[in-house]
């Protein structure tokens, strides 16, 4: 007897009913992610591993950390894989356009970038490791045009046998936002994630260059936040500094107020940041910092701010654009310096004009 249309309807509809409580709903997609870069990311890059499970434990469970690399140990059950080569310089990689192949065997979604440490060793020219970053961005977008890239802020490097590798790596980091801004686009943005600040190559590396366990948790707490963001659909900022304890907060007159905090120190050298506060009722157009140094140090590099230096007195001003504050709004100015005989905090002063 043939069926009705009713009952074959109603057949089709239980069919349908039962492959759905037999599949269940769909999953979302797995977002493919590559860590990029040298031994810091790969040998064994333990960072990768307090991330995983950080990213897992906050239900981020969709994911799938890629690369032709496997995992090289730590401690950790985790998703090993990567593309961190030792002794790596990523205008090695460039020139020799070995990111292409890597791409293609993994199609990453998002690729996390500490890339550049072994350059600095080598005393390769900032602005050539900026160019080497543009081509593998170029390749990234020519794998996936919706490529997001989180590029970092070098860890600080103090190796033994390379005294100028400090300064070089703070070179490096100044530049990276400005390079990052030039290069995002809507489709495929670049987030900078800043891996320096905070970090002690005394404290968080066995070698003054590879991160020991302490500094595999600072970098996997400063990578976290962004991935965590993209993974939720929206793009991060470019990561804030954390706040330093700065070791003297003096308040100067006028409605005026400077804060000076050794934000890095290596051996000979240190990076030093000072903070300018409207600290009045009404706005001020201009302002000027002043102190004296007490251990013969000397600024040899600054910026956002003019800054000269007579014997031990330093003074700084504001350049054009960030002379002008509301009242409680902030500007900032850094320098590098060298140090011998100590590196003591000055007592810094700072009046209006």
């Amino acid at each position: 007897m043939p069926k009705t249309p009713k009952k074959s309807a109603l057949l089709t509809a239980l069919v349908l009913l039962i492959g759905f409580l037999i599949a269940g709903p769909a999953e979302a997609a797995t977002v493919r992610i590559m860590p990029l870069g040298d031994s810091i990311t790969g040998s064994p890059g333990c960072w990768r591993s307090i991330l995983w499970n950080r990213l897992q434990n906050s239900g981020y469970t969709s994911i799938d950390f890629v690369g032709t690399l496997g995992p090289q140990g730590c401690s950790l059950p985790y998703d090993g894989d990567n593309e961190g080569h030792g002794g790596a310089l990523v205008t090695n990689v460039a020139d020799q356009n070995q990111l292409p192949g890597w791409l293609s065997a993994t199609q990453p979604d998002i690729v996390l970038m500490h890339f550049g440490t072994n350059d600095v060793w080598n005393n390769r020219p900032t602005d050539t490791i900026l160019a080497a970053y543009s081509k593998l961005v170029d390749q990234m977008r020519a794998s996936n045009p919706n490529m997001k890239i989180l590029v970092a802020k070098i860890i600080p490097m103090n190796p033994s046998t390379c005294s100028e590798c400090g300064a070089r790596a703070v070179a490096l980091n100044n530049a990276i936002p400005g390079w990052a801004a030039g290069k995002t686009t809507t489709q495929s943005p670049i987030v900078v994630v800043d891996q320096w600040t905070g970090f002690s190559t005394s404290a968080d590396t066995y070698d003054g260059v590879h991160p020991n366990s302490s500094g595999d948790q600072k970098m996997s707490d400063r990578w976290y936040p962004a991935l965590a963001a993209l993974l939720s659909g929206t793009t991060p900022s470019p990561s804030p500094s954390p706040s330093a304890s700065p070791t003297v907060t003096p308040t100067g007159s006028g409605g005026c107020a400077a804060t000076y905090t050794i934000t890095n120190q290596w051996t000979g050298g240190f990076q030093g940041d000072v903070t300018v506060k409207n600290s009045g009722s009404a706005a001020i157009n201009g302002w000027t910092v002043k102190w004296t140094f007490t251990g013969g140090q000397q600024i040899t590099q600054s910026w956002n701010g003019t800054v000269t230096q007579s014997g031990a007195d330093v003074t700084a001003k504001n350049v054009s654009w960030n002379g002008s504050l509301a009242p409680n709004a902030t500007a900032s100015f850094g320098f590098l310096g060298s140090w011998s005989g100590g590196n003591s905090v000055p007592t810094v002063t700072c009046t209006v004009g």
